[in-house]
Parts: structure tokens; C-alpha cells; sequence
């Protein structure tokens, strides 16, 4: 049976709860273009069903403005609209004031330490995700990752699988070799259909969400004194979700589907 190599991450709500960030930066865009637009936490959360900034833009103008008058070239004005929205995004995130959740640093330093390998898969742009390791993990962080797969690379984003493929292509690793991480169903329907177990962090935007067919469904990593709260799966003794815990997880998806042939 292949052992577990490596660890993909997600990175908005999996690695931060930076939503929030992504919501007030739209609306700040908006107020910029001299747009009345405003997207409270419930519009938001609707719109998350939609990957990627620019797909969201335009659901929201299918769905709650279809009487917009869109300009000739609609396709580029939503691009640069989302580069301003981008911009301000990472500004904001520059400056410090978005944490990690509990127990992402620690479980990377682990995972460094054991030798597995460290990737992101994200559809978020690559800007998004170097600006929130550099100002909320480490100025060098995103050294500790061999591949950051992220934003437009590939065809479809999640709920499609292909920014996983992608990753397992770029690493040339067999998804039986991998573990996936990540916070929502999209993502979750994602790994699965690149036969990559998936464990999830519950965040903020993503609760209530259908998790079926997770290795593991917990509140958080957690950290010692902070444990996590189990939702959906088995974790033994565990209260924190450690490299020992992700090995077990993966040997037990591993044995559960004896019938997949394993990539050489």
C-alpha cells in the first residue's frame, strides 16, 4: 500500500478565515468603480458557491442585477474589476491583520519536519496566496511549498478536479500518495473526484455544508490546550490533527478502497 507523501492544501477559509477579507476588498473595488454595489455576509455566501472572483462577479450580475447594462467588452471590465478588488485584497492581507486558524503552523512545521511534501491547490490568484504566507506564516514561506498551484492554470476551477490533477501531474505523485485539506464542499467534491482523501476544517462560510465522503470533518487543526471538535469521522485519542493522525487517516481511506488500482 503507497504511504502517505503528501499533504495539498486549500488555502482561503482552509489555511485563514479570509473570506471576510475577500468580501470587504469587493466591496471596496466596487465604491472605487462608483458601483452601488454591496454584498452583506448572506449575498456573500451565496456567491461562494461560485469559485474564483471573476466567476462570482458575473453570477452576481446573472443573478441579483440582470438588468445591468454591461459595458461592450464585459469579459475585460470584469478582469479589471477583480484586479482592483485583487490589489486591495492583498494590501489588507499585507499588513498582517489575518492569522492563520489554529493549528495550520504547526501542522506545516510537522509535516516539514517528517519529509512529506507541501503543495497548495487553490483557485485563488497566486498574488492572494503569497501575500497571506509571506505576512501571516513566514517571510520565506512560500519556499516551504514545493508547488503553489493557484488561480487560472487550468481549464475549470472546483468543484472540477482539474487543479488537482494538475498538482498530482506537476509532482508526479499518484493521488493514493496524497492527502487533501480543505474548508468547503466545492473543494471537498474537488479532491474526491481526483481520488484524493480529503480531510476538512469547517470555516466560518462553510458550515451547515455537505462534507459526505470526508476522511475526517473537525472545527479546526487545533493545538495543544485547543483542541478541535470532531463532526463527522474517526479520530481515535486524537484532539489535535498531527502528522500521526493524517498517516492513520490516509492508511484507512487507503484499505476502505481495496478494489482502485494504484498508480506506479
Amino acid at each position: 500500500m503507497t504511504e502517505l507523501q503528501a499533504l495539498l492544501f486549500d488555502v482561503d477559509g482552509t489555511l485563514a478565515e479570509t473570506e471576510e477579507v475577500h468580501r470587504e476588498a469587493f466591496n471596496a473595488a466596487f465604491a472605487a468603480a462608483g458601483l452601488d454595489w454591496h454584498w452583506d455576509q448572506a449575498t456573500y455566501g451565496d456567491l461562494l458557491g461560485v469559485t474564483g472572483g471573476r466567476e462570482r462577479i458575473r453570477f452576481f450580475l446573472e443573478k441579483y442585477r440582470p438588468a445591468f447594462s454591461p459595458p461592450a467588452d464585459l469579459d475585460a471590465w470584469i478582469a479589471d474589476l477583480h484586479k482592483a478588488k485583487t490589489r486591495i485584497y492583498t494590501e489588507r492581507v499585507a499588513g498582517g491583520g489575518v492569522p492563520l486558524r489554529p493549528g495550520v503552523r504547526r501542522l506545516l512545521e510537522e509535516a516539514r519536519a517528517a519529509g512529506l511534501r507541501l503543495a497548495i491547490a487553490t483557485t485563488t490568484t497566486p498574488d492572494n496566496v503569497i501575500a497571506l504566507l509571506k505576512a501571516s506564516l513566514a517571510p520565506d514561506a512560500e519556499d516551504w511549498f514545493e508547488l503553489i498551484a493557484a488561480g487560472g492554470i487550468v481549464p475549470s476551477k472546483k468543484p472540477a478536479p482539474d487543479i488537482y490533477h494538475y498538482t498530482l501531474e506537476a509532482m508526479q505523485l499518484s493521488p493514493q500518495a496524497c492527502l487533501a485539506l480543505e474548508d468547503s464542499h466545492n473543494g471537498l467534491i474537488s479532491a474526491l473526484a481526483a481520488d484524493i482523501p480529503t480531510l476538512i476544517t469547517v470555516s466560518h462560510y462553510t458550515r451547515g455544508q455537505d462534507f459526505s465522503g470526508a476522511a475526517l470533518v473537525v472545527d479546526q487543526l487545533g493545538e495543544p490546550g485547543q483542541p478541535f471538535r470532531l463532526l463527522a469521522g474517526e479520530a481515535g485519542e486524537a484532539d489535535c490533527v498531527d502528522v500521526a493522525l493524517l498517516r492513520r487517516l490516509h492508511r484507512a481511506c487507503r484499505s476502505a478502497a481495496p478494489g482502485r488500482a494504484e498508480a506506479p
